[in-house]
Order: structure tokens, then sequence, then C-alpha cells
């Protein structure tokens, strides 16, 4: 599996810059299919930063209606990676 289906975004967000951000913890949406193994091995080869934690969790699809016809989101998994001491990501440090 590649470094694109493993990492499909940051998550910067209020809460993922401001909370997480302080204790060098990143938020990531990640494919379904990729496990911690995959996702730190991605998060150190494309930003060259040491990973100590991986956590994972699966955010369930919304059941939404369009007048009459009712549908459901996609599933999406969501990782908060924890980097080493003293090193951070750039891209979640641009907008401080």
């Amino acid at each position: 599996m590649g470094i694109q289906h493993v990492l499909v975004r940051p998550l910067v967000t209020e809460k993922s810059t401001s909370d997480l951000g302080s204790d060098r913890t990143y938020a990531f949406e990640v494919g379904v299919a990729s496990n911690k193994v995959q996702i730190r091995k991605a998060i150190e080869d494309f930003y060259g930063v040491n990973v100590t934690q991986v956590r994972t969790l699966v955010i369930r699809g919304k059941n939404k209606r369009w007048g009459r016809h009712v549908g459901k989101r996609s599933n999406w998994k969501k990782a908060y990676v924890t980097v080493a001491e003293g090193q951070s990501l750039p891209v979640f440090d641009a907008g401080l």
C-alpha cells in the first residue's frame, strides 16, 4: 500500500491545532484499510520525524436524507500521531 493510500490529509482544525498541537500530537485522515505500523512508517518517511505513538479510530458515517431519498455517508479513519520530543510537523506550525 503506497503512501498516498495511507495518508489522505492532515486534519487542520481548531481542536487539532490548539489542544493536540501543544503536546506534539497531530491528527490525520488516513485510509480505512491502513494500520498503525503503515501510518507510522508513512509519517516518518514523508515528514522525516520520529513517531512515538499512533492512535486510530474509525468515524462512522452519518445517515442523511436528501428530500425523500435516504443515504449514508462513508466511514473514514482518523489517526492521532505523537512525534518525539523536540520535533514538530511543518504543516501544522505554518499557521501559528
